[in-house]
């Protein structure tokens, strides 16, 4: 069952001459359940696609449906709500709140929505992520890949029905970019969510179900396989 649906969704920047196709007309769906990776090179539109399909900047043209509701139906306050109850964001930036530790970074969350994590469940996250012991710091006594652990966490704590990341284990090392992959593959799997990951790293894909390829502002179903075949080759 889709979730996520971009029916002939295009962004435009400038105008005239100085027009650039960021994202061409594309069509995406994502199913419940779903772990997909979206490659292709710096300046290919893969971050546009992400912030357009989670609702942080306006499409030029076309629809986007999370849960059958079309973003272009509401305003802001309404598309803020949605993109609340239903979208976690992992960002290249880690994007934590300076004056707050890590406990009270998913506090915070805990005003604004409900159904987060028990208790429990954030602990057994902490394990996973291998943060428990930084819980009492604030971000700028962390290193950039546990700050960046530390984002997952929070993405993962408001049990989002969709979780967008971008680039989300590139300030980590090979090992923990694994171990966050496989974290991310459960998580999926067994809370229903649908998580798109855009990534620069090829070897990440092996843990998605489905890969696609941007290039100059095309969105591509590629065989999984054969981008694996082309890596190790």
């Amino acid at each position: 069952m889709a979730i996520l649906e971009l029916k002939k969704v295009k962004k435009t920047f400038g105008s005239g001459h100085k027009q650039v196709d960021a994202l061409k007309e594309t069509n995406f769906t994502a199913d419940i359940g779903e772990l997909i990776a979206v490659i292709g090179p710096s300046g290919s539109g893969k971050s546009t696609f992400l912030t357009i399909a989670g609702g942080l900047q306006n499409p030029t043209s076309g629809d986007i449906f999370i849960n059958e509701q079309n973003l272009s139906d509401f305003n802001e306050k309404k598309r803020s709500k949605i993109r609340l109850k239903e979208i976690g964001f992992i960002l290249q930036a880690s994007n934590l709140v300076p004056f707050l530790t890590v406990d009270n970074q998913m506090k915070l969350l805990d005003n604004v929505k409900k159904d987060n994590m028990s208790k429990a469940e954030l602990e057994k996250l902490y394990d996973d992520l291998g943060i428990r012991d930084l819980r009492k710091k604030y971000p700028a006594d962390l290193s950039g890949g546990e700050r960046q652990r530390v984002a997952i966490a929070k993405a993962l704590y408001s049990k989002p029905s969709i979780l967008l990341a971008d680039e989300p284990t590139a300030s980590l090392d090979s090992d923990r970019a694994y171990e966050v992959m496989e974290l991310l593959r459960k998580e999926t799997k067994s809370n229903k969510t649908t998580t798109i990951v855009v990534t620069h790293d090829v070897r990440l894909i092996e843990y998605c179900d489905k890969v696609y390829k941007m290039t100059d502002g095309v969105l591509k179903l590629e065989e999984k396989q054969a981008v694996l075949e082309k890596k190790s080759s």
